[in-house]
């Protein structure tokens, strides 16, 4: 029995996830901060949900956010995805207005000193809402054309000038990490990250601008602010001068993977919302007529591809850090698109009450579905994580050709339910220099398959799910010599390249689910083969491969087990993953 986390202390790994989400469920009551009619007359009235906020701090998910070496309790960022997934799936609006502190402070854990990691530690800990000024009104993700400028004051320390803009909780935040200008030429050494603390600075240098309307996640704080000749104490700098760019690009390897979690959670959301309304709409009930049996179905395999990716994504962060400029690229481009059409599939399914507001009994999908849009541009839009897969294909295809692939390291990140290795940050590359294990290790897994399936009682079971992975492997082999033969300037990509990158996050999804299957099941657990040939055929069909009519059946087993599932549940590859018997 697992006894609930004392207010303020969450603990770790899996008793500290299901204390929290029974936890957010005392908090989904009539009245209760996560009350869903009170959490969609906010959005309707474009106020921040104050209290659900305060709520997370009391029940003390800030310390997740913070360094297990820097007084938190993150050890394992398996359980940040689970915890903020658990948040995400009642609003999203909340997930990411609380989650952002963990942006705003990810440049401290990776280049600043111990000091004043711990000092920021201690403050988030205590509630402090920490924002990331990164974007400016006139260049957006282009970083390197910012204006904002910082130069060194006569009696030391800096002086900040300049504006920032389209910032989430930059006008709640106490402190704010602000990227600015400290040579006059720029380029990527001309940049430099600085902690801002508003408390210190002089009255009058700076201002907040006005929150800007936004078609999703209407009550967050999406704002600006203005610094005008403020002066920042030497102590504000976060690493060393010229090193911001740098820094950023980690940080984002790690927030971009991180942001899987709130695209999980709204399509969990969107799901469920989904299936209930089919299960119940009619006389006859919607969920009984086989199209949209197969419509569920097929939803389910995509969202169970995604976690895949998350999952794999967010133990690489421990176990193949230094490929992260790959993993994190992927995750945040497939993820958040994935769950997009997941969600416009299921809105045809709904027809009319998908665009209704939450007065109707089925309203709230439509918040749902204008909330998840915002991610796909948070920290990079799909576009931009495509073109960053695109600049590494050389080193990605020749590390496949080569069968480059960290087999041990691989193991330890598809086994979601051991403790991951400690997360080193000094280890985080700008780009990988060996490629993605991930798929450079997918024909050893074909080949463990394959040996699994010979000779052994399981033998029957697993034969259709050999036939899937041997076309799986067979397109990747087609993709990376395709990638290997892409030539591009860094302005000039073609058209061609972007579809070989979605290409490949369709085979990565799906090698991420044959690893976590091969590596996170017992051999009991193997007997059940449905997940993985559902994500194996998703997959294939999304690439544009053959299936057979019999094969895609397993959708409508999908189906089953999410219509089967009790109201308010949902279906996760975690629920169906053991930890190894070893």
């Amino acid at each position: 029995m697992t006894t609930a986390a004392p207010p303020g202390r969450l603990g770790s790994a899996t008793g500290s996830v299901d204390a929290f989400t029974r936890r957010l469920g005392e908090l989904t009551g009539p009245a209760m901060p996560f009350d869903a009619e009170e959490l969609a007359a906010l959005d309707a009235a474009d106020a921040f949900p104050t209290d659900a906020c305060r709520a997370l701090d009391e029940a003390g998910l800030p310390r997740s956010y913070v360094p297990a070496e820097h007084g938190g309790d993150l050890a394992d960022f398996t359980v940040v995805l689970r915890l903020l997934r658990a948040v995400s799936r009642i609003d999203l609006t909340v997930a990411a207005a609380h989650g952002k502190t963990y942006l705003g402070a990810v440049s401290t854990w990776i280049a600043g000193d111990d000091g004043a990691a711990r000092r920021l530690g201690r403050r988030i800990a205590d509630g402090e809402v920490v924002s990331c000024a990164l974007t400016e009104r006139d260049h957006g993700s282009d970083l390197l054309s910012g204006e904002v400028t910082a130069r060194p004051a006569p009696g030391g320390g800096w002086v900040l000038d300049g504006e920032k803009w389209l910032i989430n909780n930059v006008t709640r935040a106490g402190l704010v990490t602000v990227l600015a200008r400290t040579d006059e030429e720029g380029g990527p050494r001309g940049f430099t990250l600085f902690l801002v603390d508003k408390a210190r600075l002089a009255p009058g240098t700076f201002t907040h601008l006005p929150k800007v309307p936004t078609y999703g996640i209407r009550g967050a704080d999406i704002s600006g602010i203005s610094f005008d000749g403020a002066h920042l104490p030497e102590d504000a700098l976060i690493g060393a001068v010229g090193q911001g760019v740098e820094i950023i690009v980690k940080a984002l390897h790690i927030t971009r993977t991180c942001c899987a979690a709130m695209s999980l959670g709204a399509g969990d959301h969107a799901l469920r919302l989904a299936a209930d309304f089919a299960a119940t709409h009619g006389a006859t009930p919607l969920a009984r007529q086989p199209h949209i049996r197969r419509e569920l179905g097929e939803a389910t395999a995509g969202l169970l591809l995604a976690e895949a990716t998350g999952l794999i994504a967010v133990r690489s962060l421990h176990a193949l850090t230094g490929e992260m400029s790959v993993i994190s690229a992927v995750a945040k481009a497939y993820v958040p698109a994935q769950v997009d059409a997941l969600v416009a599939r299921l809105l045809h399914l709904l027809g009319p009450h998908g665009l209704l507001g939450p007065g109707d009994p089925h309203g709230h999908f439509a918040k749902a579905e204008r909330d998840h849009r915002i991610i796909g541009i948070f920290d990079g839009s799909s576009l931009v994580n495509r073109n960053a897969l695109i600049e590494q294909f050389p080193r990605v295809a020749r590390g496949y050709r080569k069968g480059r692939a960290d087999i041990e390291a691989l193991a330890e990140a598809a086994s979601p339910h051991t403790p991951p290795r400690p997360f080193q940050p000094a280890q985080l590359n700008l780009l990988s220099t060996g490629g993605c294990s991930v798929l450079a290790g997918l024909p050893a897994a074909v080949a463990a398959l394959r040996e699994q399936a010979t000779g052994t009682t399981e033998a029957e079971s697993l034969a259709p799910v050999v036939s899937l992975a041997d076309r799986l492997l067979d397109a990747t082999d087609r993709l990376h010599e395709a990638m290997a033969t892409v030539r591009f300037t860094p302005r000039a990509v073609p058209g061609e390249a972007f579809d070989l990158a979605e290409r490949y996050e369709l085979c990565f999804a799906a090698a991420g689910a044959l690893h976590l299957w091969l590596h996170g099941t017992t051999t009991a657990g193997a007997a059940d083969t449905t997940w993985l040939r559902g994500c194996l055929v998703k997959a294939l069909t999304d690439l544009g491969e053959p299936v057979t009519p019999a094969e895609t059946d397993v959708l409508d087993e999908l189906a089953d087990l999410l219509l089967d599932g009790p109201p308010g549940t949902f279906v996760s590859l975690l629920d169906h993953l053991e930890a190894n018997a070893s």
